[in-house]
């Protein structure tokens, strides 16, 4: 007995003494967005992950009931309201692109005509930048107070600098020509160093020839490979597996539509990641540095595939390794519990309506075109023949120059209008502007989250709220509704400064940097809360 405890004793003061937390914030705040994920996607899928997503779940906090409360769930305004912590009729990013009254054109969100693009081996025939956004975001915050490092990726433009803001090292995206990627002269007015070294020694063509095949056990997977509705892009069919050979046998553009709507394209952007984390010694600093990066990959394959697909669990099981890999680079070159992980989404999606339909459910495709033709039919006894419609984007229609004034003046014409639009199989609600411009603390929850997508100036004439299951898009499926399927998407947290756990209280994606801010100890002026 002795023995034992002189044993016992030995090997209790052998054991190496448990490790205190790090004193002071994180050295490194990482934001993940993933573009296009329900939040069932969690509930679904995370039996199968063993990587990154898996650890955020088991040794993190998550929020299940995280829901974005306005109307147009798209990209640019999701990325926007989580860098700012703020929701679109104050950050001012409300559609991914809408109708310029000024210009009389539509605009992208981030496109700036005062700049012209930084190319990293591509053509840059455009400008893009964040000035349209009206508020700082995290990064922003970040950069000024803590003169923090920031590297924002993505392959899309409005999701790396939504993300970054205002400024940033290293803030780049894929071209729209799909052949190179691109930065801003708001961030650098030559190409990146250590950007450019990274793409120089991993060019996207190499992935050329491989092909994406289902990684998981048959078993595993739920519903058809080959279903209703599904819209693969050109050289692939609706069932696995997937060549990446495009249509001409060359790596040209219609191989880049497929390389952008595969596994390889995150796994390039988790490396991508890590190399400027190490480039620009990112966590090692006196101050809290920040890394962004918004995985695109999920929404090009919901959009073609939807939710229900093989393809979308499939992806996720990739992604999942993606992100533990990343996850992996983090402890070894910034050391573990230094540094704190968000992720959310942009937005939700919703099934494909041929496949709700086939299930007895409502659901279908609203013709854009067909409510512009009912509107400027439903005001012909009173303004005559003419284009009094402008453009539809999204849920927003606008009318154009000076008819919306003669409509208001005129009540019969303004019940004729929204009259015409309410008739359209799977149009839900109609809202003129001046119902939803101060309307954001309405009972009325869709009166409110039409009013928290509001923008003056920018928003449309008449606002439209689609039923469930319904949507403006000819193929696929796609987003953008006040539907739980649109609107709830998951929150997690992990590392230093994160109390685990599953909090089953409201959330909102705007939660998500003012969370963040707490955590490292700096202010950040938001609509959303921080939740520890």
């Amino acid at each position: 007995m002795r023995k034992l405890v002189i044993a016992a004793a030995l090997a209790a003061n052998l054991a190496p003494a448990p490790q205190a937390p790090p004193a002071g914030p994180p050295k490194l705040a990482v934001i993940l967005v993933v573009d296009q994920m329900r939040a069932d996607y969690v509930d679904r899928f995370q039996g199968q992950w063993t990587g990154g997503l898996k650890r955020m779940i088991a040794e993190g906090a998550s929020f299940p009931q995280a829901a974005y409360p306005y109307l147009t769930t798209v990209t640019c305004a999701g990325h926007a309201t989580i860098a700012t912590g703020s929701f679109p009729h104050t950050h001012g990013m409300f559609q991914n692109a809408w109708w310029d009254r000024e210009t009389k054109k539509q605009v992208l969100c981030t496109e700036d005509s005062r700049v012209k693009d930084v190319p990293y081996g591509a053509s840059a025939p455009s400008g893009d930048s964040a000035y349209r956004l009206q508020v700082p975001t995290f990064a922003d915050v970040m950069r000024i107070e803590r003169k923090a490092h920031v590297v924002s990726l993505s392959l899309k433009d409005r999701s790396a600098i939504m993300l970054a803001g205002h400024g940033g090292d290293a803030v780049t995206w894929l071209s729209d020509t799909l052949d190179g990627w691109m930065t801003s002269p708001v961030y650098t007015e030559t190409p990146v160093p250590a950007v450019k070294a990274f793409l120089d020694a991993n060019p996207m063509s190499a992935d050329f020839g491989k092909t994406w095949a289902k990684t998981l056990p048959a078993s595993a997977y739920s519903g058809q490979d080959d279903a209703a509705g599904e819209a693969p892009p050109a050289g692939w069919t609706r069932s696995f597996p997937h060549e990446l050979n495009g249509t001409t046998g060359v790596a040209d553009g219609s191989f880049f539509t497929q390389w952008q709507r595969s596994p390889f394209a995150d796994a390039y952007l988790g490396r991508f990641a890590a190399a400027l984390v190490k480039a620009f010694h990112l966590g090692t600093h006196e101050t809290t540095d920040v890394l962004a990066v918004s995985f695109s990959t999920p929404d090009l394959v919901g959009h073609a595939f939807g939710p229900r697909s093989h393809e979308v669990q499939d992806l996720f099981a990739n992604l999942d390794r993606t992100i533990g890999v990343l996850f992996d680079e983090l402890d070894a070159q910034v050391g573990k519990r230094r540094w704190v992980a968000a992720l959310s989404s942009d937005h939700g999606v919703t099934p494909i309506p041929e496949q709700l339909v086939a299930e007895g459910k409502d659901g279908g495709r609203i013709v854009g075109g067909a409510i512009i033709d009912a509107v400027n039919q439903a005001l012909l006894p009173t303004l005559g023949q003419g284009r009094h419609v402008t453009a539809l984007s999204t849920n927003d229609l606008y009318f154009a120059p000076g008819v919306y004034d003669m409509v208001r003046r005129n009540p019969a014409a303004m019940s004729a209008a929204a009259a015409a639009i309410a008739a359209r199989p799977g149009v839900m609600r109609v809202f003129r502007s001046e119902d939803v411009r101060d309307a954001a603390k309405a009972k009325d929850p869709l009166l409110r989250a039409a009013a928290l997508s509001y923008f003056p100036g920018r928003s449309g004439d008449l606002i439209i709220v689609t039923k469930p299951g319904w949507m403006i898009s000819s193929a696929g499926t796609t987003h953008g509704s006040a539907h739980p399927d649109d609107q709830r998407v998951p929150l997690l947290f992990l590392g230093l400064g994160v109390k685990p756990g599953r909090y089953e209280q409201p959330a909102t994606p705007a939660d998500l940097a003012p969370t963040l801010a707490a955590i490292v100890g700096v202010s950040l002026k938001a609509e959303g809360h921080p939740l520890f």
